[in-house]
């Protein structure tokens, strides 16, 4: 197994175990070529893998995200990353905690560990790097000082290209059952909740506000994937890029509140969301966020648009509304 310690170099909650970084999680699209396409414009540096694809940001061979065709859209796998020595440690407590341990799916080249939370969605933990950031993101206002033209010409901008998988949310059917999970068997803690309608949820050893969030719904699914941009201007740019290729649909710039990123969500081809992020909390190691209980007027956005109608519908649950959203001229 590949040496990757919380020592040398590396920030390390000592004494404590937990999960580093939500590594990578895998989708299966219905279409490949379609998918190609979206994340292609939204930046995204789009590899082909064997049947699949791997959505990586440019600069990195961190693979983020893995996409399979099928015949619905579907999340089929969440993968977290440990530090060597707390490998063993963590798996022990995911089987004293009475969670039944799986070999990895069919065709995964995987030495980690399989299980499945207790709606379903496979979870794998593995040894990896630390992806998730040991400080909190640069912020770049672009302002500049009089005399001096602050912006570039429109035909002269260049294309937004997210840095980093920020975090997903993803839908449950117990918001209360997957904090306790969560937190028991991969060491995540709450940042902020608003009842048990949503809650967001941090890794130990230094991460943003929340690597992972879930949603309240009548089954798994994803509802968003976020990525991390520099500055309100490249939400912007990154918005009307998605426009100029057909992609309208979504909702922005606003700014949340719990977590405080300002934001802009462009929806795929089959009705989850990507999100351009930036400037969202940041949780050091060592410190203890006080995590809150918010009304639901205080838990989504301090400012912007009115919310979609369906931007809370979860296309992955077996109801009425679970249809796969058509796009037109490249709209959805």
């Amino acid at each position: 197994m590949t040496a990757i310690t919380g020592k040398v170099g590396i920030t390390k909650r000592p004494g404590e175990l937990g999960i580093h970084s939500m590594d990578t999680f895998n989708m299966v699209v219905p279409d490949l070529k379609v998918a190609q396409d979206f994340y292609t414009s939204f930046g995204l540096d789009v590899r082909e893998e064997g049947n699949g694809l791997g959505l990586f940001t440019f600069g990195s061979d961190h693979r983020w995200v893995s996409l399979a065709e099928g015949g619905r859209k579907k999340l089929n796998n969440l993968s977290f990353a440990v530090f060597e020595e707390d490998f063993e440690p963590i798996k022990k407590r995911i089987e004293e905690a009475g969670v039944k341990l799986m070999d990895a799916p069919r065709g995964w080249d995987s030495n980690g560990s399989w299980f499945r939370d207790p709606f379903g969605v496979l979870i794998e933990v593995k040894v990896a790097e630390k992806s998730s950031p040991d400080e909190k993101m640069d912020f770049v206002t672009g302002s500049v000082p009089g005399g001096k033209m602050g912006s570039v010409m429109r035909s002269k901008a260049p294309k937004v290209q997210p840095r980093r998988l920020a975090h997903v949310l993803v839908f449950t059917p117990s918001v209360p059952e997957a904090i306790a999970f969560y937190s028991s068997t991969l060491g995540l803690r709450i940042s902020d909740r608003s009842g048990d309608g949503i809650c967001f949820m941090h890794g130990i050893h230094g991460s943003d506000h929340h690597l992972i969030a879930f949603a309240k719904s009548s089954a798994p699914g994803l509802h968003h994937c976020s990525w991390d941009v520099g500055g309100i201007n490249e939400i912007g740019m990154g918005a009307s890029q998605m426009a100029n290729k057909g992609y309208q649909k979504g909702w922005g710039l606003g700014r949340h509140v719990l977590g405080s990123n300002y934001f802009h969500y462009v929806q795929d081809p089959w009705g989850s969301f990507s999100e351009y992020s930036a400037d969202i909390d940041y949780i050091p190691v060592g410190h203890e966020w006080e995590a809150g209980d918010y009304d639901p007027e205080d838990s989504l956005y301090l400012w912007g648009p009115d919310l979609p109608k369906d931007f809370v519908t979860n296309y992955e649950a077996e109801h009425p509304d679970a249809v796969t959203p058509g796009k037109a001229s490249g709209a959805v």
